[in-house]
């Protein structure tokens, strides 16, 4: 009756949340810090616009995009041609990595100060960078400025490897990706010792192992470093204290490429990573403090990340719901979760100022994203804070008190942002 006698109901800023019952949490923009993106070379699995719409859905407002495209980022006019497609097609903000290869330890330090980072791939990798000869490694961290950061795909025994090389040349050192048991423990043992290393873990390596391929598939399974037993993953969660970084190591393929005869290595990660880890939350594996230092307060310190202003992700830790068979934004139309109840969900996420996503709804258009490389130039890094920060063992988390201190506050969504 109200509505007829007003004319019918009336305009509403649809963008504007309802207010609900609903507990939701505000979480710093989250970082994640190794990415593939695809672009150039492979937009098909792919590209800046859409893998950047996909980490928004997410929950990260900055990813670091990995070098392996066609062309590797590995010289100045590379990383041209990938800065331009950047700038054309984020959404999020970003900072790209350079690529080692066996010719350019002179010539790449060039990049360091519009770089992410400079990473290195000692293990098998499908790309032109890999690095087998340990000369090469030597050259690359006698050369890269020590104010920037070295991170490395070492497995198994390449991580002791590499650990030597940082400790004779007295720098830090970031490993990508840890997966098995014997490597987290050699990063314990370095940090004990107080080598300065740092290391990330992907969530398919926490919530994955090889008793999950009887489901996933052995092609589709494909990964690297690989899925590990049940005694690997465990020793991951059991070495909490010693990982600095949660990292998705988003690496999307087409979904026929990893059915086919010869399926190339990789998942896509970013619009699963936040729920799969608040639900660990809920279980009383994690705290919200644990999540915000590795997707947050940690990758900001070891990559020397810019504070984005007025940037914040809001989260329903209540809302229950089934991992659909392939995510809504990425371009790769599977996902290793499939099937998988999990317990939190990304509602709302403002960059600088703007709601970029919203039930569902990415809102910024391509190119809104920022190079924080080009936005933010790098202040250098106090090496004594450095080594002081990244020595140091972290204090075993109290995962299982189940400490709900939800920073900095809980509040209904409709609030003004």
């Amino acid at each position: 009756q109200a509505l007829r006698l007003i004319g019918g109901a009336p305009r509403v800023k649809t963008h504007v949340d309802s207010m609900t019952a609903q507990r939701i949490v505000r979480l710093p923009g989250l970082m994640d810090v190794h990415v593939h993106l695809r672009e150039p070379g492979g937009e098909h699995k792919e590209d800046f616009c859409s893998g950047t719409a996909a980490a928004l859905a997410g929950g990260v407002t900055l990813v670091c995009a990995m070098p392996n495209t066609n062309p590797a980022v590995t010289d100045l006019d590379s990383l041209a041609v990938v800065q331009k497609a950047a700038r054309a097609g984020a959404r999020c903000d970003y900072a790209l990595f350079a690529g080692a290869s066996v010719e350019n330890a002179a010539s790449v330090r060039d990049l360091s100060g519009a770089t992410a980072g400079l990473k290195m791939y000692l293990n098998e990798t499908y790309s032109a960078l890999r690095l087998d000869n340990m000369a090469h490694w030597m050259q690359h961290f006698e050369s890269w400025p020590r104010d920037r950061v070295i991170a490395v795909h070492a497995e198994r025994q390449t991580v002791a490897a590499v650990l030597m090389v940082a400790q004779l040349h007295k720098r830090s050192v970031h490993v990508c990706h840890v997966a098995r048991k014997e490597e987290i423990l050699l990063i314990r043992a370095a940090k004990e010792s107080g080598l300065e290393v740092t290391c990330e873990v992907a969530p398919h390596h926490l919530f994955l192992c090889q008793d999950d391929l009887e489901v996933i598939g052995q092609g589709r399974g494909q990964v690297r470093p690989e899925l590990s037993t049940r005694e690997d993953m465990e020793a991951l969660w059991e070495n909490m204290d010693i990982i600095d970084c949660f990292a998705t190591d988003h690496a999307p393929h087409a979904v026929q490429e990893k059915d086919g005869a010869s399926p190339p290595p990789g998942f896509p990660g970013l619009e699963t990573m936040l729920p799969l880890l608040l639900t660990a939350v809920g279980e009383g594996r994690l705290t919200i403090d644990d999540l915000v230092a590795r997707l947050h307060d940690n990758p900001r310190r070891i990559f020397n990340l810019p504070k984005q202003e007025d940037t914040y992700v809001e989260v329903d830790l209540d809302q229950e719901w089934v991992i659909p068979e392939h995510m809504r934004f990425t371009k790769s139309r599977w996902t290793p979760f499939a099937g998988r109840r999990v317990k939190g969900v990304v509602r709302r996420v403002v960059l600088r100022g703007e709601v970029a996503y919203i039930d569902g709804q990415v809102l910024v258009p391509p190119g809104f994203g920022k190079d924080v490389r080009a936005a933010w130039p790098m202040a250098p890094l106090a090496a004594s804070a450095a080594a002081a920060t990244v020595i140091t063992v972290a204090p075993m988390s109290p995962r299982r008190a189940v400490r709900m201190q939800l920073p900095p506050r809980v509040h209904r969504s409709s609030d003004p942002g």
